[in-house]
């Protein structure tokens, strides 16, 4: 049975109202949550764009059932990873053992605020491999001292460990991100149901490991306000990973949106009240070999309505599958 997850989008909701959502969530039955971590909302109409790791803090607290996984933190730029080692422990402990480091190459659009500009496709994931190695050896409780290829770690060491470190997560698109994510991840992370990244993962060590996809929805019981809706926010979607991480800035994914049409994105996204439509969505997911599926519903002050049929609709027919 497909495990169902809840997205905290930080780019659309403040800090306390992320809290209150994943608080529903939980009390709706979703089987775990996620969280993005961004500096910028995708575009302007989203509004938000919150500190994910104090939201992930304060839900640890306000929560004690449901799994929280950061969807993804970038380790390289904005973050060194001996910083993201020290605060995926810290949320580990806050939460018991409910965390999940979901890591990946990052975005444009949220690293460049170090300016420290923004390296090619490539240099990205081999800084990636390198950050994992030092968030590992640091959560293993050692005392790291690194001198790499683009990090220096000097006399580190975690003084707050939990019992079991959280499992790691790597954001895959393509054959050299699946290469990295089988080999030092453990568990697959993915936005798109495509069944060659389960392979490629599975074939570069990936296989046995929890493999979670995400899908956005927008919930409306007037289909027309869900796609006008949907539209406004989430038309970025339409850019795919190559280009939505290159480009810089919110306005930067206004213009080059601008001619992306209200029926281009219903066409992608399953709008309005349609359970069906979002479990064969949920199914395209289950078919290419994921286990868990994050749901996102569009618009950040449209959540309450969205739990509600969630609880009483949407999961009952997705525990079906």
């Amino acid at each position: 049975m497909v495990q169902v997850g809840y997205t905290m989008m930080t780019e659309q909701a403040g800090p306390r109202e992320l809290v209150g959502h994943v608080v529903g969530a939980e009390r709706a039955g979703f089987d775990f949550s996620v969280t993005s971590d961004h500096y910028f909302p995708w575009l302007p109409a989203q509004g938000h764009a919150p500190y994910a790791w104090s939201v992930l803090g304060a839900a640890a607290q306000a929560t004690e059932r449901i799994p929280l996984m950061t969807y993804v933190t970038c380790p390289t730029a904005r973050y060194h990873p001996a910083v993201v080692a020290q605060k995926a422990a810290t949320v580990q402990l806050l939460s018991q053992g409910r965390f999940r480091l979901g890591l990946g190459s990052g975005e444009n659009l949220n690293e460049h605020v170090t300016g420290q500009g923004w390296p090619a496709a490539h240099v990205r994931l081999e800084k990636l491999e390198e950050a994992v190695e030092i968030i590992r050896a640091l959560l293993a409780g050692d005392n790291v001292n690194h001198h790499g290829v683009h990090f220096d770690v000097e006399n580190a060491r975690l003084w707050d460990l939990p019992d079991t470190p959280p499992p790691i997560g790597v954001a895959a698109s393509g054959d050299r991100s699946c290469e990295v994510a089988g080999h030092l991840a453990d568990l697959l992370i993915a936005t798109e149901p495509r069944p060659e990244l389960i392979s490629a993962f599975e074939r570069h060590g990936g296989t046995g490991k929890p493999k979670v996809g995400q899908l956005p929805i927008c919930y409306d019981d007037d289909r027309d306000a869900a796609i006008a809706r949907a539209h406004e926010q989430f038309r970025w979607f339409a850019g795919g990973w190559p280009v939505n991480s290159e480009l810089p800035g919110p306005t930067a994914f206004e213009a080059a949106t601008q001619f992306v049409r209200a029926e281009d994105v219903a066409e992608s996204i399953p709008c309005g009240d349609d359970v069906q439509a979002v479990v064969e969505a949920v199914r395209e997911y289950v078919d290419a070999g994921f286990g868990e599926v994050a749901l996102v519903q569009i618009g950040g002050d449209h959540q309450e309505p969205y739990l509600e049929w969630a609880e009483h609709k949407l999961l009952p027919a997705l525990r079906e599958l």
